[in-house]
Protein backbone atom coordinates (compact mmCIF):
# COMPACT_ATOMS: atom_id res chain seq x y z
CA UNK A 1 0.00 0.00 0.00
CA UNK A 2 1.35 3.73 -0.94
CA UNK A 3 0.21 6.25 2.06
CA UNK A 4 0.43 9.94 1.36
CA UNK A 5 3.57 10.24 3.62
CA UNK A 6 5.57 7.42 2.69
CA UNK A 7 6.37 5.17 -0.48
CA UNK A 8 5.83 1.49 0.55
CA UNK A 9 6.13 -0.20 -3.28
CA UNK A 10 8.18 -0.28 -5.91
CA UNK A 11 9.12 2.93 -8.15
CA UNK A 12 9.38 2.15 -11.77
CA UNK A 13 9.83 4.81 -15.01
CA UNK A 14 12.71 6.34 -15.78
CA UNK A 15 13.54 8.17 -12.60
CA UNK A 16 14.47 4.51 -10.58
CA UNK A 17 17.41 3.96 -12.92
CA UNK A 18 20.87 1.45 -12.79
CA UNK A 19 24.08 2.25 -14.18
CA UNK A 20 23.39 -0.32 -16.64
CA UNK A 21 19.69 1.20 -17.24
CA UNK A 22 21.00 4.61 -18.13
CA UNK A 23 23.82 3.28 -20.46
CA UNK A 24 26.83 5.59 -21.34
CA UNK A 25 24.22 8.11 -23.56
CA UNK A 26 21.87 8.52 -20.70
CA UNK A 27 21.00 12.20 -20.16
CA UNK A 28 23.69 13.61 -22.43
CA UNK A 29 23.32 16.18 -24.52
CA UNK A 30 25.19 17.50 -27.55
CA UNK A 31 24.81 20.85 -28.28
CA UNK A 32 24.39 21.43 -32.15
CA UNK A 33 26.57 23.78 -34.13
CA UNK A 34 23.67 25.87 -34.89
CA UNK A 35 23.32 26.41 -31.45
CA UNK A 36 27.13 26.90 -30.77
CA UNK A 37 26.32 29.74 -33.04
CA UNK A 38 24.12 31.00 -31.46
CA UNK A 39 25.90 31.28 -27.62
CA UNK A 40 28.82 32.62 -30.22
CA UNK A 41 26.87 35.81 -31.55
CA UNK A 42 25.11 36.38 -28.16
CA UNK A 43 28.77 36.45 -26.30
CA UNK A 44 29.89 39.14 -28.48
CA UNK A 45 26.73 40.71 -28.14
CA UNK A 46 27.55 40.59 -23.99
CA UNK A 47 31.10 42.05 -24.54
CA UNK A 48 29.34 44.76 -25.99
CA UNK A 49 26.78 45.49 -23.54
CA UNK A 50 28.25 44.71 -20.39
CA UNK A 51 25.34 43.95 -17.71
CA UNK A 52 25.85 41.89 -13.80
CA UNK A 53 25.00 37.98 -14.03
CA UNK A 54 22.46 38.40 -12.01
CA UNK A 55 20.41 41.29 -13.97
CA UNK A 56 20.36 38.61 -17.46
CA UNK A 57 16.57 38.11 -18.28
CA UNK A 58 16.93 35.36 -20.86
CA UNK A 59 13.27 36.49 -22.12
CA UNK A 60 15.18 39.74 -23.26
CA UNK A 61 17.26 37.21 -25.68
CA UNK A 62 16.60 36.02 -29.09
CA UNK A 63 17.80 32.60 -29.13
CA UNK A 64 15.48 29.86 -30.30
CA UNK A 65 17.95 27.24 -30.82
CA UNK A 66 18.96 27.33 -27.68
CA UNK A 67 15.66 27.67 -25.99
CA UNK A 68 14.61 24.42 -28.27
CA UNK A 69 18.05 22.41 -26.60
CA UNK A 70 17.34 23.84 -23.27
CA UNK A 71 13.22 22.14 -23.64
CA UNK A 72 14.74 18.66 -24.70
CA UNK A 73 17.02 18.87 -21.46
CA UNK A 74 13.65 19.60 -19.34
CA UNK A 75 11.82 17.27 -20.69
CA UNK A 76 14.02 14.98 -19.49
CA UNK A 77 14.96 16.26 -15.79
CA UNK A 78 11.19 16.28 -15.17
CA UNK A 79 10.27 13.04 -17.00
CA UNK A 80 13.40 11.25 -17.77
CA UNK A 81 16.23 10.31 -15.76
CA UNK A 82 16.63 13.44 -14.00
CA UNK A 83 19.67 13.78 -14.74
CA UNK A 84 21.49 15.90 -17.99
CA UNK A 85 25.08 16.50 -18.73
CA UNK A 86 25.50 19.11 -21.92
CA UNK A 87 28.25 19.30 -23.81
CA UNK A 88 29.31 21.91 -24.12
CA UNK A 89 30.04 25.47 -24.33
CA UNK A 90 32.85 26.97 -26.77
CA UNK A 91 35.71 28.08 -23.86
CA UNK A 92 37.99 28.28 -26.20
CA UNK A 93 36.19 31.00 -27.70
CA UNK A 94 34.55 32.63 -24.91
CA UNK A 95 36.18 34.14 -21.51
CA UNK A 96 35.43 33.13 -18.73
CA UNK A 97 33.15 35.26 -17.62
CA UNK A 98 31.14 35.76 -20.98
CA UNK A 99 30.71 31.85 -20.19
CA UNK A 100 29.00 32.68 -16.58
CA UNK A 101 27.05 34.82 -17.88
CA UNK A 102 25.98 32.95 -21.02
CA UNK A 103 25.44 29.50 -18.64
CA UNK A 104 23.04 31.79 -16.32
CA UNK A 105 20.85 32.79 -19.67
CA UNK A 106 20.84 28.81 -20.44
CA UNK A 107 19.87 27.42 -17.16
CA UNK A 108 17.21 30.24 -16.69
CA UNK A 109 15.71 28.92 -19.66
CA UNK A 110 14.98 25.69 -16.99
CA UNK A 111 14.29 27.42 -13.86
CA UNK A 112 14.35 30.16 -11.63
CA UNK A 113 17.83 30.84 -10.03
CA UNK A 114 18.03 31.42 -6.22
CA UNK A 115 20.43 32.49 -3.35
CA UNK A 116 23.20 29.70 -1.98
CA UNK A 117 24.22 31.48 0.72
CA UNK A 118 22.32 33.57 3.45
CA UNK A 119 24.17 36.43 2.46
CA UNK A 120 22.27 36.34 -0.75
CA UNK A 121 24.99 35.13 -3.42
CA UNK A 122 23.25 33.43 -6.35
CA UNK A 123 26.81 32.64 -8.21
CA UNK A 124 28.67 30.40 -6.69
CA UNK A 125 32.09 29.12 -7.13
CA UNK A 126 33.04 25.76 -6.35
CA UNK A 127 36.97 25.17 -5.98
CA UNK A 128 39.35 24.52 -3.22
CA UNK A 129 39.56 28.17 -1.93
CA UNK A 130 40.25 27.37 1.88
CA UNK A 131 42.85 24.98 2.37
CA UNK A 132 40.62 23.41 5.43
CA UNK A 133 38.55 20.19 5.95
CA UNK A 134 34.84 20.19 5.72
CA UNK A 135 33.37 20.53 8.93
CA UNK A 136 30.88 23.54 10.45
CA UNK A 137 31.06 26.32 8.15
CA UNK A 138 33.23 25.16 6.02
CA UNK A 139 31.41 23.69 3.05
CA UNK A 140 32.64 20.22 1.37
CA UNK A 141 32.86 22.23 -1.99
CA UNK A 142 35.07 25.08 -0.81
CA UNK A 143 37.98 21.64 0.16
CA UNK A 144 39.65 18.83 -1.80
CA UNK A 145 38.27 16.69 0.07
CA UNK A 146 36.36 13.49 -0.61
CA UNK A 147 32.44 14.09 -0.91
CA UNK A 148 29.58 11.33 -0.11
CA UNK A 149 26.52 10.96 -1.55
CA UNK A 150 24.40 14.23 -0.72
CA UNK A 151 21.37 16.70 -1.81
CA UNK A 152 22.73 19.99 -2.25
CA UNK A 153 21.20 22.51 1.25
CA UNK A 154 20.11 19.46 2.66
CA UNK A 155 20.04 21.83 5.94
CA UNK A 156 18.21 24.63 4.47
CA UNK A 157 14.20 25.43 5.23
CA UNK A 158 13.85 25.14 1.44
CA UNK A 159 16.31 23.10 -0.75
CA UNK A 160 16.50 23.69 -4.27
CA UNK A 161 15.27 21.87 -6.72
CA UNK A 162 17.82 21.20 -9.48
CA UNK A 163 21.74 21.80 -8.83
CA UNK A 164 23.79 23.20 -11.93
CA UNK A 165 27.19 23.14 -12.41
CA UNK A 166 29.40 24.45 -15.33
CA UNK A 167 33.10 23.05 -15.30
CA UNK A 168 35.82 26.22 -16.47
CA UNK A 169 38.97 23.86 -15.10
CA UNK A 170 39.03 20.41 -14.15
CA UNK A 171 41.33 18.91 -11.75
CA UNK A 172 44.78 17.69 -12.26
CA UNK A 173 43.54 14.53 -10.98
CA UNK A 174 40.64 12.84 -9.44
CA UNK A 175 37.81 15.07 -8.36
CA UNK A 176 35.59 12.38 -10.69
CA UNK A 177 31.44 13.46 -10.88
CA UNK A 178 29.04 10.56 -9.58
CA UNK A 179 24.88 10.88 -9.30
CA UNK A 180 22.89 8.21 -8.69
CA UNK A 181 19.17 7.47 -8.48
CA UNK A 182 17.60 7.67 -4.65
CA UNK A 183 14.33 6.24 -6.38
CA UNK A 184 16.34 2.97 -7.19
CA UNK A 185 18.05 3.18 -3.44
CA UNK A 186 15.02 3.10 -2.22
CA UNK A 187 13.94 0.38 -3.94
CA UNK A 188 16.47 -2.00 -2.92
CA UNK A 189 16.82 -0.94 0.51
CA UNK A 190 13.25 -1.39 0.60
CA UNK A 191 14.37 -5.02 -0.36
CA UNK A 192 17.47 -5.49 1.38
CA UNK A 193 16.41 -3.49 4.50
CA UNK A 194 12.93 -2.74 5.24
CA UNK A 195 13.10 -2.44 8.31
CA UNK A 196 15.44 0.39 8.10
CA UNK A 197 13.37 2.12 5.75
CA UNK A 198 10.68 3.98 8.11
CA UNK A 199 13.42 5.26 10.21
CA UNK A 200 14.59 7.36 7.18
CA UNK A 201 10.94 8.71 7.11
CA UNK A 202 11.64 10.36 10.68
CA UNK A 203 13.56 13.29 11.06
CA UNK A 204 17.53 13.62 11.70
CA UNK A 205 19.72 16.85 12.75
CA UNK A 206 21.45 18.38 10.64
CA UNK A 207 23.83 21.30 11.03
CA UNK A 208 22.95 24.22 9.36
CA UNK A 209 26.68 25.17 8.42
CA UNK A 210 26.27 28.57 10.02
CA UNK A 211 24.22 29.72 6.90
CA UNK A 212 21.79 31.57 9.09
CA UNK A 213 20.69 34.55 10.85
CA UNK A 214 22.68 35.23 14.47
CA UNK A 215 20.00 34.45 16.16
CA UNK A 216 18.59 31.38 14.68
CA UNK A 217 18.93 27.55 15.64
CA UNK A 218 22.42 25.88 14.50
CA UNK A 219 20.33 23.37 13.28
CA UNK A 220 17.49 22.28 12.06
CA UNK A 221 15.15 18.40 11.85
CA UNK A 222 13.53 17.02 9.18
CA UNK A 223 13.41 13.71 7.17
CA UNK A 224 16.01 11.90 4.74
CA UNK A 225 13.04 10.86 3.37
CA UNK A 226 9.40 12.62 2.25
CA UNK A 227 6.79 12.18 -0.23
CA UNK A 228 5.42 15.18 -2.60
CA UNK A 229 2.88 14.77 -4.57
CA UNK A 230 3.07 11.44 -4.83
CA UNK A 231 6.77 11.11 -5.74
CA UNK A 232 9.83 10.43 -3.62
CA UNK A 233 11.82 13.57 -1.74
CA UNK A 234 14.96 13.64 -0.25
CA UNK A 235 17.36 15.60 1.83
CA UNK A 236 20.45 13.78 1.94
CA UNK A 237 23.63 14.16 3.82
CA UNK A 238 25.64 11.96 6.22
CA UNK A 239 28.47 14.30 7.32
CA UNK A 240 25.83 17.18 8.25
CA UNK A 241 23.42 14.59 9.84
CA UNK A 242 26.71 13.76 11.83
CA UNK A 243 27.74 17.38 12.58
CA UNK A 244 23.78 17.92 13.03
CA UNK A 245 24.43 15.49 16.47
CA UNK A 246 27.44 16.43 17.28
CA UNK A 247 25.94 20.28 18.15
CA UNK A 248 23.09 18.75 20.56
CA UNK A 249 22.83 16.90 23.28
CA UNK A 250 21.19 13.28 22.10
CA UNK A 251 22.98 11.08 19.88
CA UNK A 252 22.07 9.53 16.79
CA UNK A 253 19.70 6.63 17.68
CA UNK A 254 21.01 3.48 16.97
CA UNK A 255 18.35 2.72 14.04
CA UNK A 256 18.75 6.00 12.51
CA UNK A 257 23.04 4.78 12.31
CA UNK A 258 22.26 1.75 10.81
CA UNK A 259 19.82 3.14 8.26
CA UNK A 260 22.15 5.48 7.08
CA UNK A 261 25.14 2.92 6.52
CA UNK A 262 22.72 0.69 4.73
CA UNK A 263 21.75 4.09 2.57
CA UNK A 264 25.03 4.90 1.58
CA UNK A 265 26.17 1.11 1.57
CA UNK A 266 23.89 0.43 -1.56
CA UNK A 267 24.25 4.10 -2.82
CA UNK A 268 28.07 3.50 -3.28
CA UNK A 269 27.51 0.50 -5.44
CA UNK A 270 29.00 1.11 -9.24
CA UNK A 271 25.79 -0.58 -10.45
CA UNK A 272 24.02 2.22 -9.38
CA UNK A 273 26.10 5.72 -9.75
CA UNK A 274 26.53 7.23 -13.01
CA UNK A 275 30.04 8.19 -13.30
CA UNK A 276 32.33 10.87 -15.51
CA UNK A 277 35.35 12.94 -15.02
CA UNK A 278 33.90 17.19 -15.96
CA UNK A 279 35.11 18.25 -19.20
CA UNK A 280 35.88 22.19 -20.12
CA UNK A 281 32.58 23.68 -20.80
CA UNK A 282 30.13 20.84 -20.03
CA UNK A 283 27.07 21.66 -17.92
CA UNK A 284 25.55 19.28 -15.00
CA UNK A 285 22.18 19.64 -13.66
CA UNK A 286 20.93 17.09 -11.42
CA UNK A 287 16.97 17.00 -10.04
CA UNK A 288 17.87 17.45 -6.29
CA UNK A 289 14.88 15.70 -4.85
CA UNK A 290 15.49 12.38 -6.43
CA UNK A 291 19.18 12.43 -7.37
CA UNK A 292 21.97 12.68 -5.31
CA UNK A 293 25.62 13.49 -6.08
CA UNK A 294 29.30 13.51 -4.71
CA UNK A 295 32.96 14.53 -6.15
CA UNK A 296 35.83 12.47 -5.56
CA UNK A 297 39.20 13.92 -3.66
CA UNK A 298 41.21 15.65 -6.67
CA UNK A 299 44.29 17.06 -7.04
CA UNK A 300 44.27 20.46 -8.55
CA UNK A 301 47.00 22.21 -10.61
CA UNK A 302 50.03 24.20 -9.20
CA UNK A 303 48.96 27.26 -11.38
CA UNK A 304 46.26 29.68 -10.10
CA UNK A 305 44.93 30.27 -13.29
CA UNK A 306 44.31 26.23 -13.97
CA UNK A 307 42.95 25.48 -10.92
CA UNK A 308 39.59 23.30 -10.50
CA UNK A 309 37.22 25.56 -11.30
CA UNK A 310 33.48 25.57 -11.33
CA UNK A 311 30.41 27.42 -11.63
CA UNK A 312 27.36 26.32 -9.39
CA UNK A 313 23.67 27.90 -9.55
CA UNK A 314 20.28 26.61 -7.88
CA UNK A 315 17.12 26.44 -9.12
CA UNK A 316 14.02 26.35 -7.26
CA UNK A 317 10.09 27.39 -7.80
CA UNK A 318 8.47 27.47 -5.15
CA UNK A 319 9.07 30.12 -2.26
CA UNK A 320 10.92 33.26 -2.61
CA UNK A 321 14.30 33.87 -4.01
CA UNK A 322 15.96 34.06 -0.30
CA UNK A 323 17.87 31.48 0.97
CA UNK A 324 15.63 30.29 3.52
CA UNK A 325 12.72 30.47 0.51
Amino acid sequence: MNTPDKIDIGINGPTAWTTSSLGPDGGFFNLSQPCLDEILQISNFLEENPLPVTSLNPKELDLPLCRAAMLDVQKELDKGCGFALIDRLPLDHIPPDIAISVYWILIGMIGRPVAQKWDGKMVYGVADSTGKKPGNGVRADVTNAEQNFHTDNSYNICPPDHVTLLCLHPAREGGISRVVSLNSAHNRLRTSHPELLDRLYEPFYFDRQREHGPKDEKIIKRPAFSVENGRLKSRLSASLIRQGYELTTEKLDTKGQEAVAALYEILDDPELYREFFFKPGQIQIVDNRMLAHKRTQFVDWPEPERKRRLIRLWLREDGRTFYNG
